[in-house]
């Protein structure tokens, strides 16, 4: 079974900087997209950012310059680095892949943004 495993978030200073990091198992995930959602209290969860196999990657516009996505296909793992964090940043970060026509999410891990 696939399955994705995300170690905890944690508290940040705004403007401050963290890495989120996925390891995924269960298949060979050389071909799958992966990336990251986000979901904010209250809010349904927010695309941000995938990655391709190449390493190519798309983001959404509330993160573009801001968060980096990548991938580390020998350790089957996805990151986020989140860089000038800001208060509207807070939510339950998810990773997630889509692998072999259906998407997998991992258990997610709360980041929240506070002074």
């Amino acid at each position: 079974q696939v399955q994705l495993v995300e170690p905890g978030g944690g508290l940040v200073q705004p403007g401050g900087s963290l890495r989120l990091s996925c390891a995924a198992a269960g298949t060979n995930f050389r071909t799958a997209t992966m990336g990251w959602y986000r979901q904010a209290l209250g809010k349904q969860r927010e695309w941000i950012a995938q990655v391709f196999f190449d390493g190519s990657t798309n983001y959404a516009a509330s993160v573009e310059g801001r968060f980096t996505v990548s991938r580390d296909n020998a350790k089957n793992t996805v990151s986020l680095q989140m860089n000038s964090l800001k208060s509207d940043d807070t939510a339950v970060y998810y990773c997630w892949t889509l692998v072999s026509g259906s998407t997998y999410w991992g258990q997610g891990t709360q980041v929240t943004v506070s002074s």
